[in-house]
Formats: structure tokens, C-alpha cells, sequence
């Protein structure tokens, strides 16, 4: 969004990864943009991963809770992740390096 003239984001990955989309930012604010790509191209797996589970904030509550930082249950008619939901987000925090 930022290549297309936003001036910011709003990042619901940015809860469990908050320093990564702060150097995504810092780095486009700087004008290095191939940084910026970087940074970019490795939030993106774990961003599409997550939101590809189910609802916001179903999945990003699900993954602050695996990573012990529990945000209490998500309320109706929401509910929470299947427990092959929860293993492919298991799988996709491992492969972020976050477990």
C-alpha cells in the first residue's frame, strides 16, 4: 500500500510481530525500498497464512495465545480455530521462527 501512495498500515500481523512491520516501515520511510521488499516479502507468508485460516481475529488471537500472550476467547458468532486450523497455524509460526 505504501508503493501506492498510503502513508502507513494498519497490520494485524503487527501483534505478534511488531518489530518486523516497524522495520518494514522504517525502511520505506528511509527510501530503502529494497529493504522495504524484504522485510515485505518475509510478513507476507505469515500474513496470507493467518487471514487464510478463518476470520480476523480468529487466527491472530489463536497465534498470540500459542505464543503466550493470550487474549482471552473470541466471542460469538465467532469461534475459535478447528484443530486442523490450529496446526497449520502452528506450522506457519514455525516456519516464521517464531516457535
Amino acid at each position: 500500500m505504501l508503493a501506492l501512495g498510503g502513508s502507513g498500515v494498519i497490520s494485524v500481523v503487527g501483534n505478534i510481530v511488531p518489530g518486523d512491520v516497524r522495520a518494514m516501515l522504517a525502511a520505506w520511510n528511509a527510501g530503502d525500498i529494497a529493504k522495504a521488499q524484504e522485510w515485505h516479502h518475509k510478513l507476507f507468508p505469515l500474513c496470507r497464512d493467518l487471514l487464510g485460516l478463518a476470520t480476523n481475529p480468529i487466527p491472530i488471537k489463536a497465534a498470540m495465545e500459542v505464543l503466550g500472550r493470550d487474549t482471552g476467547e473470541v466471542r460469538l458468532p465467532m469461534t475459535p480455530l478447528e484443530p486442523a486450523q490450529r496446526d497449520s497455524l502452528i506450522q506457519t509460526l514455525k516456519a516464521y521462527g517464531l516457535l
